[in-house]
């Protein structure tokens, strides 16, 4: 509906090609100003057939997907593409010409479309898989192993520690599931963009390897409070209990760490 009504208005003001352009045009505008890191690579395709759907009053559904796998085999992350979909839906939700891509406010049937899409092609890509999990972007399980491996061979241990999430995904199944971990993905790359190990430890448990320092208490309710904010925006969200997030001290050894991603990850 909101395609469709955006449609409309600009084919009210211009033919079908100046509808085409003025709406690429703003997009990649709103998506430039919001972020998007790749000013060279946005222009794709897909991009434009996505354009000429909202323009034709077709439905998006059908055509983010191949938006989605596109920006994942350019190497736009999961976190970008979605904040690229953002923008595209505050252009379609308002006629301001400076507009702010908002992905709380980003149908979920439209991010899930767009997630499924670069998931697919992420999965291909060789080596990624390895080492990243598809559909939310964290690292495996197997990965984050890896990383404390080298903090307990550089005897860092007591200067780092877990930041565990915990979602209580017993009410929902199916898609509902991964798009809540994939917003808890955002939610803990949001709060630490410092280059720390975001990881999916199972499925329904994420953590953070961080530094052991003064920000830790005040990162803690910052996570708590966008996750509690984010769950609340989404309708098909509401069945999800109420997140568990706390810090874990890494144990003394790295086989004992092991052991403890084993019983997080159930």
């Amino acid at each position: 509906m909101v395609a469709r009504n955006a449609a409309s208005s600009l084919i009210g003001r211009h033919d079908h090609r100046d509808a085409l352009c003025t709406l690429r045009a703003r997009w990649r505008s709103a998506s430039l100003a919001s972020g998007w890191p790749f000013p060279s690579d946005w222009a794709l395709a897909e991009v434009d057939e996505v354009c000429a759907a909202v323009v034709t009053g077709a439905d998006l559904v059908e055509v983010v997907p191949a938006l989605g796998r596109a920006r994942a085999a350019a190497g736009a992350g999961l976190d970008e593409t979605l904040l690229d979909l953002a923008a595209l839906h505050a252009v379609l939700t308002s006629e301001e010409s400076l507009v702010s891509a908002d992905p709380d406010a980003t149908p979920s049937k439209l991010l899930r479309a767009t997630a499924l899409g670069w998931a697919d092609a992420a999965a291909d890509q060789l080596g990624t898989r390895e080492a990243v999990d598809a559909m939310t972007g964290m690292t495996t399980t197997c990965y984050l192993r890896t990383r404390l491996g080298e903090v307990y061979r550089d005897a860092a241990a007591d200067d780092h520690v877990l930041i565990l999430v915990g979602l209580d995904l017993s009410a929902v199944e199916g898609w509902t599931r991964s798009v809540a971990m994939v917003l808890v993905a955002q939610v803990l790359r949001e709060v630490f963009p410092g280059g720390e190990t975001v990881s999916l430890i199972g499925p329904s448990v994420a953590g953070v390897l961080a530094r052991r320092d003064g920000r830790v208490n005040s990162r803690l309710a910052r996570v708590r409070w966008l996750l509690a904010r984010r769950l609340t925006v989404d309708p098909h969200l509401h069945e999800v209990g109420t997140p568990s997030v706390w810090p874990e001290m890494l144990p003394e050894c790295h086989l004992e760490a092991c052991e403890l991603l084993a019983h997080l990850g159930g």
